[in-house]
Formats: C-alpha cells, sequence, structure tokens
C-alpha cells in the first residue's frame, strides 16, 4: 500500500529537500523567496481581514469645497494597522527581489564571470539600483503632482501634515516595507558573517529616519531629503556596476562624489531651514499626540541631532572610501618597471656591441683582437 506523501511544512520551506528543488545555487535561493510568499499569502488573500493587509488604511474623506476640486478627496493618516500593510508589501519585495535576481543579475554574472567579492558587490549594487532609480522616479511624481517644487515653504506651512495622499502614504509604506525586506534577504543571498554589521547599520539608519519621518509627521520634508538622498546612491551603484563590467570607467565615481558632498549640503540647508526656522516660528508649539503635533523644542533638538550625526558619519565613511581609493590608484599607476641599467660610452661599450646584442654572444666573439694577438705570438 502506497504511503501518503507529506505535506511540505514550514520547516522544509526554508531547506534544501524539497520535492523538485532546483539544484543551482541562485535557482534554490529564488525558489525559497516563491515558498516564502505562498506559504503566507493565502491565509492573507482568503481571509475576511485580508483588506488590512493589502489597502490602505486610515481613510478620511473630506467634502469639495468651492476653493478647491468639485470632487471629494480622500486623505490618509497613520496607525497601528499599519504595521499589516507594510508586512504584506515586505513579501512582495521579496518577490521582486527574487525575480530581479534570477532574471537580470543572474544572466548578467554567468556571462561576466565575476568573482565572488564582485558578485556579491555586483548583485548588491543591481538591485539598489533599481530601487533607487523607482523611488526617485515615484517620489519627483509626488513632489511635482503636490507643487513642492513651486512652493518649498510647503515643507513647514501648516504642520502637522498628520493628512497624507493617497501616493504619499503608500510611497512611505513601499519603503519601509523594502527595507525590512532587507532583513531576510540577509539570509537568503548568504550574506557574508563580515558584511553583515555594514548591512545592518545601515538598514537601520534607513529605518530610523524613514519611520521618524513618518510618524512626526515630517512627511513633506522626509520625501524631500529621500529623493535627494536616492539620487545620490543611484548615481554610485550605477557606477560601480559600469566599473565592475570595464575597470578603466572613473567618470562616474568622479560625478558622484561632487553630487555626495553637495547632497549632505542641501541636505543639511533644508533640514534645518524646516525644522530650525519654519517650524520655530509656528504658532501652535505644543505637544498633541492626538492631533499629530510634536512641534516642540526638544523634538526639533532631537531632529537635527539625528540628521546632523548622520550627515557626519556618512561623510565620514565618504571621506576613508576617497582616501583607500586614492591609494589603490596610486598604488596602480606606480611604475612596476625595473630600472633600465645605463650604458656608459668607451671602449666598454664597443666592445660589448662587438661581442654580442642585446646580452648574446655573437659567432664572432672568439676571434677578438686579444685573441688574435695570441694567435700570432
Amino acid at each position: 500500500m502506497n504511503a501518503k506523501p507529506t505535506e511540505p511544512g514550514v520547516r522544509s520551506l526554508f531547506e534544501g529537500r524539497w520535492p523538485g528543488a532546483a539544484s543551482d545555487r541562485h535557482e534554490f535561493g529564488t525558489l525559497r523567496h516563491t515558498r516564502l510568499f505562498s506559504f503566507f499569502s493565502p491565509e492573507l488573500i482568503t481571509a475576511k481581514a485580508s483588506i488590512i493587509f493589502v489597502t490602505l488604511q486610515y481613510n478620511v474623506t473630506l467634502p469639495a469645497t468651492e476653493e478647491q476640486a468639485t470632487e471629494s478627496t480622500s486623505l490618509y493618516y497613520y496607525g497601528i494597522k499599519d504595521l499589516a500593510t507594510v508586512f504584506f508589501y515586505m513579501l512582495v519585495a521579496i518577490i521582486i527581489h527574487a525575480i530581479i535576481q534570477e532574471y537580470v543579475l543572474d544572466k548578467i554574472n554567468r556571462r561576466m564571470h565575476f568573482s565572488k567579492t564582485k558578485h556579491s558587490k555586483f548583485n548588491e549594487s543591481g538591485q539598489l539600483s533599481a530601487f533607487y532609480l523607482f523611488s526617485c522616479i515615484w517620489g519627483t511624481f509626488i513632489l511635482i503632482s503636490e507643487n513642492y517644487i513651486s512652493d518649498p515653504t510647503i515643507l513647514w506651512r501648516a504642520y502637522p501634515h498628520n493628512l497624507m495622499t493617497f501616493q504619499m502614504k503608500f510611497f512611505y509604506i513601499a519603503q519601509l516595507a523594502y527595507w525590512f525586506h532587507a532583513f531576510p534577504e540577509l539570509y537568503f543571498q548568504k550574506t557574508k558573517k563580515e558584511d553583515i554589521p555594514r548591512q545592518l547599520v545601515y538598514i537601520g539608519l534607513y529605518l530610523f529616519h524613514i519611520a521618524g519621518a513618518y510618524l512626526l509627521n515630517l512627511n513633506h520634508l522626509g520625501l524631500v531629503l529621500l529623493v535627494l538622498h536616492y539620487f545620490v546612491e543611484f548615481l554610485f551603484h550605477i557606477s560601480r556596476l559600469f566599473y565592475f563590467s570595464d575597470e578603466k570607467y572613473q567618470k562616474g565615481f568622479s560625478l558622484w562624489a561632487v553630487l555626495f558632498v553637495l547632497g549632505r549640503l542641501l541636505t543639511l540647508i533644508l533640514s534645518v531651514l524646516t525644522v530650525g526656522f519654519g517650524l520655530a516660528r509656528a504658532e501652535n508649539q505644543k505637544l498633541d499626540f492626538s492631533a499629530g503635533n510634536f512641534n516642540v523644542l526638544a523634538v526639533r533638538i532631537a531632529v537635527l541631532a539625528s540628521i546632523c550625526i548622520t550627515q557626519a558619519f556618512m561623510m565620514w565613511k565618504f571621506i576613508n572610501f576617497q582616501l583607500r581609493r586614492w591609494r589603490e590608484h596610486s598604488a596602480f599607476q606606480a611604475p612596476a618597471v625595473k630600472k633600465k641599467p645605463t650604458v656608459t660610452k668607451g671602449r666598454s661599450s664597443r666592445k660589448g656591441t662587438e661581442n654580442g646584442v642585446n646580452g648574446t654572444v655573437t659567432s664572432n666573439g672568439a676571434d677578438s683582437p686579444r685573441n688574435r694577438k695570441e694567435k700570432s705570438s
């Protein structure tokens, strides 16, 4: 009597022994990504509470006015249910990560035959450049559609910005979901132990600042700073991709170095202008959790301190990176050829010429003048 096949469970989800599992390392990693999503998604889709995971929560419908549009508008604020939405889109980010890895990056890796070190860095830059490009385009669209560029005072005017448009809230949900998905990716991508602390630091910094702007209702300022930062980071990672394909390519890094410093300067200027001057002159400066107003002196100092410390940390890492690149470039340009021997004028040079060419003895070497003199005697 045939035994009943065992259903794959949670343990086999993360192990290699799965029916029909791919033997290739990257294909198996993609398979685990897919199974992780398929393990959780049926519960989310079939349950009655699936709307909490898929759609944005806490919407408020504002009636139309004569000054504004003729139709009513829906705005959103944040709440505890946003954690469920972030969790769902974190799973979506895992699947998108696996698709980019398998159908784009792995195919390029097979053609280029990178070393293990370049292989991991190429995958990292490939994933991040795609995310930064998408976020820059999306964020710029929001800035243009909501007139941020034409009216910079919108960064601090009418604070607290506790009501967000659909695009604004979905942008922040997607940002949080992406950076939360980076934690399980450390396991899926088999990150080296020595690289994990570095990964955790920058993932934590992203989550800290994005969540801080979201929870403190500084979403306008946070959006502008994210678009600015993502553009500079996109330029770095796309330059590194070109560098891996051709190590002579250095122009992208030079442009990135200039924009990186300008980006840090603009970040400090916009932060001080918004928090230090705009919010400091606002009339309502009372702490009110129900209204989402955090415009008090202690919070403003904490926000500016965190931004300044982060920018200083990034500049310190940037300076160390540039010094290392300059040392490597100098070592590469150093002459590796041995010093050529100097040829002295006189009989020795003529004798050397007669006896050989380029250090080799000629057939006439035995008939030198000295040998002929000895023969005649």
